[in-house]
């Protein structure tokens, strides 16, 4: 008779069960194909320079978003009450952080003007960009890419000035592939009428 050691078999039992839920378990999901970003159509120049008292900053805040693009899917609003999200469709990291950035970059170049967009120095400029980004999606009901942002310009002194900017790129299937260039077109119209609007 064979006597088996007990230490072996609780490593054999060990193996066979890892083999075993291998097949049914995944360590990991697996990565998307496409992450959506926002890519500027204006950029300041290689080398150049702004420079300017901080007095005379402005400062771009992140945006407020609801919940829907409080994550990295892209929102698809199927009716007036219901939403759903994009197959296959991420954005890189939080859509109100990809268009801060891209309005910060948007207003240094048609304003040629210093503008924070990081802290510290983001908290010290007098006058405040801020806002909500309402919608950056996609609209079943018209085959559209939308981007709505309420913006609210804080000066010194305390004068607020608020306006609704929104473009929409129509026509675009609702796919990943057609969805991300529209929106990211549409965000940049959006970015242009903003930096056009400021003082």
């Amino acid at each position: 008779m064979k006597l088996r050691n007990p230490a072996f078999s609780r490593i054999a039992l060990l193996a066979c069960a890892t083999a075993l839920l291998g097949g049914c378990i995944s360590l990991g999901a697996e990565p998307p194909e496409r992450l959506f970003t926002l890519t500027p159509t204006q950029r300041v120049a290689p080398g150049a320079v702004l420079e300017s008292e901080t007095a005379n900053a402005l400062a771009v805040l992140e945006p407020e978003t609801p919940q829907s693009l409080a994550v990295t899917r892209v929102p698809v609003r199927v009716d007036d009450a219901s939403l759903a999200y994009l197959e296959e469709a991420f954005w890189a990291e939080r859509p109100a952080r990809l268009f801060q950035r891209l309005l910060a970059e948007t207003i240094r170049v048609r304003r040629n003007r210093l503008v924070l967009d990081e802290p510290p120095l983001l908290y010290t400029a007098p006058v405040k960009l801020s806002g909500r980004l309402v919608d950056m999606g996609y609209d079943v009901a018209s085959s559209s890419a939308v981007v709505r942002y309420d913006a609210v310009l804080t000066m010194p002194g305390g004068q607020v000035r608020t306006q609704r900017f929104e473009a929409s790129v129509p026509g675009v299937t609702a796919d990943a592939a057609s969805v991300g260039p529209a929106l990211n077109q549409a965000a940049n119209q959006v970015v242009v009428q903003v930096a056009d609007w400021l003082n």
